[in-house]
């Protein structure tokens, strides 16, 4: 889920500051999972400490961190980017241009960012959980109050954020820095303990686990699955800092330290094996525990509003390709593209996320319903970079079927592991996704189909102008700008003002706004502007999925309009009233629900940052 802007800092910045801001922002998710993971793979294993268990168990985590995040996400994925955006919705955007399955992609597309959305709710409440945990090592009697507390943090997460986090943001960085360096001081104190655990960096102990144990070892697959659940976040933030910087950050501090830190907590266990609560804070000296857990809730705060925001961008993303309605973007940091707010999401994701910290009560519960979104999105991704082996690098399909077969394995196994979960909590972000994904497909069956209906007989400008002239229709002082979805035809607005009021500004603008299937346009390619008669021009704008349109700037920003009096022009926008189509239309709960969304959409006014004072709405009724 990206969340900011490729600028050109990417090019000024050392390669070096940026692998460090990208700590703040991109690992977060992936980077708070050692608080939780190994606790939930001891409860899948019926709190088994036998070394076979913890070492199987530790060398499935060590090479599940090289397999799925090192060598699918970091090392092939992020080299399929689209103009340097990542994640699943990217990824479709980039595909259905060069595939003929476009049902298939985006099937895929969809329903993956979906489960992101599904997951993303628990995230944050999973990660402040299992950081505040910690306070019952130290604070006899505190564990009443965990709940409370977690939920006082996360309704502040919340509240701020139509602050923006400029300011902040600053701090991120060095704070999970400390955060890394902690997790591998922890992981090597741990080690010494036991430097017996090393030997499960050999492979052969993770196939001799899950090929030993039966149906116990399979569903520990689900407890092991949580280690990676930031990994398709990376994928999809590398946007921000480009591939370089992350890849240095993973390969030279997030990644060192996640290993060291699981293998200090497998050490742990083996030397104790009669604790199994708490084992990331009991890992620390007694005396430092309550820095850590100071520490722990900053990140796992980070990794919060690095989900978050992540989520406001992938809103936008759904929103420019028209899978979603309209909402009101607000920008909170003028130098910086990528921080936005949408209210509506921040807060459909805090009643969600407050509804499983009721419900769930704790984070080893928690666990439960974490892991079953993200791996169904890892195996649509997988699904994706299949064809994009095929289409973008112009791999054989013996090749591609070799890597791409070895990871829908991978990505499969851990799918089944995680239905084990199903019934204990695992359904809520399937539901969840599963809404999402209906809510996108009503709306653009919806949308679709009221364009095709208003422009069921078009008229073109040409045609349209010669018949306003033998008519005699009056031509007024002034200038109208009409806004039209279809480049070639006359905008429908247009005839029916000329069919209420009999009359035509004598200067006209057609504005064309047009989504591109990549993140930006260069604003040499942005505008293109066509002369169609005497004081008509058509104008055809190209956004990319990352951006906002703002349609007054454009249009004051064109040579050719300098002598046009905006603040005197007046804008003309259409509103359709939704009725039920007689045949073929859509059934009747999916008008209603695409009526609903529709009414509560932001205003096109809003969205293209019209002047309201200037605006005139015509409606007709439209048949779906």
């Amino acid at each position: 889920m990206s969340h900011a802007n490729v600028s050109d800092s990417s090019t000024r910045s050392p390669l070096f500051l940026l692998a460090i801001g990208a700590l703040g922002i991109v690992f977060g998710d992936i980077g708070t999972s050692p608080l939780y993971t190994f606790n939930a793979v001891l409860q899948l294993a019926g709190d088994n400490t036998q070394p076979e268990t913890v070492l199987g168990a530790l060398s499935l985590l060590f090479w599940t961190l090289i397999l799925i995040t090192s060598v699918k996400y970091v090392m092939l994925a992020m080299r399929i980017d689209n103009n340097g955006e990542g994640g699943i919705l990217a990824l479709m955007s980039l595909l259905t241009g060069k595939e003929k399955q476009h049902r298939l992609i985006i099937f895929a597309g969809l329903f993956g960012a979906a489960l992101v959305y599904g997951d993303g709710a628990v995230t944050p409440a999973i990660s402040v959980l299992s950081a505040l945990e910690g306070m019952e090592l130290i604070i006899p009697g505190v564990s009443p109050y965990i709940l409370p507390i977690t939920i006082a943090i996360l309704i502040a997460i919340f509240s701020v954020q139509h602050f923006g986090t400029a300011r902040i943001s600053k701090w991120f960085a060095p704070v999970m820095v400390v955060w890394f360096m902690s997790m591998a001081m922890l992981g090597v104190h741990g080690i010494i303990l036991n430097p017996e655990v090393l030997k499960a960096l050999n492979p052969w102990y993770s196939v001799h686990f899950l090929f030993s144990n039966g149906y116990a070892s399979f569903v520990i697959l689900g407890g092991v699955f949580l280690c990676v659940t930031g990994a398709e976040a990376l994928y999809a933030d590398m946007g921000h800092f480009g591939k370089r910087p992350v890849w240095l950050a993973w390969f030279g501090l997030v990644f060192p330290c996640l290993l060291l830190n699981y293998a200090g907590q497998a050490a742990f266990i083996l030397a104790n094996p009669h604790l199994t609560d708490n084992i990331f804070y009991r890992l620390a000296p007694s005396v430092l525990r309550g820095p850590l857990i100071v520490l722990a809730t900053l990140a796992t705060i980070i990794a919060s509003q690095a989900i978050i925001t992540g989520a406001f961008s992938m809103t936008r993303q759904a929103i420019q390709l028209g899978w979603l309605p309209r909402m009101r973007i607000t920008q909170t940091a003028e130098d910086n593209y990528g921080q936005i707010y949408i209210g509506a999401v921040n807060w459909a994701l805090m009643v969600a996320t407050l509804a499983l910290v009721l419900f769930f009560r704790s984070s080893a519960a928690l666990a439960s319903a974490y892991g079953i979104a993200v791996s169904l999105t890892m195996l649509m991704t997988t699904c994706l970079l299949f064809i994009a082996m095929r289409q973008i690098w112009n791999w054989g399909r013996v090749p591609c079927a070799l890597v791409a077969g070895a990871f829908l394995v991978i990505d499969s196994s851990f799918v089944a592991a995680n239905m084990a979960k199903l019934m204990n909590g695992g359904y809520i972000p399937l539901l969840l996704a599963a809404a999402l994904c209906m809510l996108m497909i009503i709306w653009r069956r919806g949308t679709t189909q009221i364009v095709r209906n208003i422009n069921e007989h078009p008229v073109s400008m040409t045609a349209f102008l010669q018949t306003i002239r033998e008519s005699a229709v009056s031509r007024v002082p002034g200038t109208g700008i009409f806004l039209s979805k279809q480049p070639d035809i006359t905008p429908a607005v247009m005839s029916w003002h000329v069919a209420r009021n009999h009359a035509l500004q004598k200067n006209l603008i057609v504005t064309t706004i047009e989504i591109a299937m990549v993140p930006r346009i260069a604003s040499e390619e942005r505008v293109r502007v066509q002369q169609v008669d005497e004081s008509v021009y058509r104008v055809m704008a190209r956004y990319g999925f990352m951006e906002s349109p703002n349609i007054p700037q454009l249009l004051q920003g064109i040579e050719l309009f300098a002598q046009v009096d905006f603040t005197d022009a007046t804008w003309y926008i259409g509103h359709e009233s939704v009725v039920g189509a007689p045949h073929n239309g859509l059934p009747a709960w999916q008008r209603k629900l695409f009526v609903f969304m529709k009414r509560n959409s932001s205003h096109v006014t809003d969205y293209y940052s019209l002047p309201h004072n200037q605006v005139i709405e015509i409606g007709r009724q439209v048949s779906i």
